[in-house]
């Protein structure tokens, strides 16, 4: 089963409405630990990409995601802009021209993606950053992959993997991003970037199936 252009708008249509809904959540965690602005900075940034996808949906998911890398790093400030962006950017680069994705091509994609946002972040797992949802995630899909997992299934399990990532940041103490200053006093504390990935990982779940 393979996943097509069709489901990836879907996919980030249904993020959007998910990041819409959870926007005063995600600013309340980082109201927290961070600048409180983290909701309202994802909430413009996928609103603007709503108003791109029309022009992307010719088929090409590298486009898609392309359109949305430059969406985002145009009108998300702080460092959710370019994190997100280079999320995307680099997953359009292994999904060129590609008119559908099998479940391999999606693991890798999104590996590519993971692997530009911590070096973009020099970020690592434990850091208390959104990368503490999307490498297990990307644990997860790689698994379900080499399991020859139905692509419903491995979706899933790549959700509750970047689930328990997320909450698993509630007792670290932050060593990146503005959440780090806090120091000691981080730690208790959900990371809104983790969350606002998880969110993405459960849209992935329920879109791209």
């Amino acid at each position: 089963m393979a996943i097509t252009s069709e489901n990836f708008i879907k996919w980030l249509e249904n993020y959007a409405a998910l990041l819409n809904e959870n926007k005063a959540y995600l600013t309340d965690l980082d109201s927290e630990i961070g600048d409180a602005d983290h909701g309202i900075n994802m909430d413009r940034g996928f609103q603007a990409v709503l108003k791109k996808l029309p022009d992307a949906a010719d088929g090409d998911i590298g486009a898609i995601l392309k359109t949305t890398a430059m969406a985002l790093i145009s009108s998300v400030g702080g460092a959710s802009g370019p994190l997100y962006g280079t999320l995307f950017l680099e997953m359009a680069k292994s999904a060129d021209g590609k008119a559908e994705l099998t479940l391999e091509e999606w693991a890798a994609s999104l590996a590519v993606g993971v692997e530009g946002v911590a070096r973009r972040g020099k970020a690592g797992a434990g850091n208390k950053t959104m990368l503490d949802a999307l490498f297990p995630a990307v644990e997860a899909l790689k698994q379900a992959s080499s399991e020859k997992r139905h692509l419903k299934e491995a979706l899933q399990a790549s959700c509750n993997a970047a689930e328990e990532g997320m909450k698993a940041t509630i007792p670290m103490v932050a060593k990146k991003g503005r959440a780090s200053y806090l120091g000691e006093r981080s730690a208790g504390h959900q990371d809104p970037g983790a969350t606002s990935s998880f969110l993405m990982l459960k849209a992935a779940a329920e879109s791209l199936a």
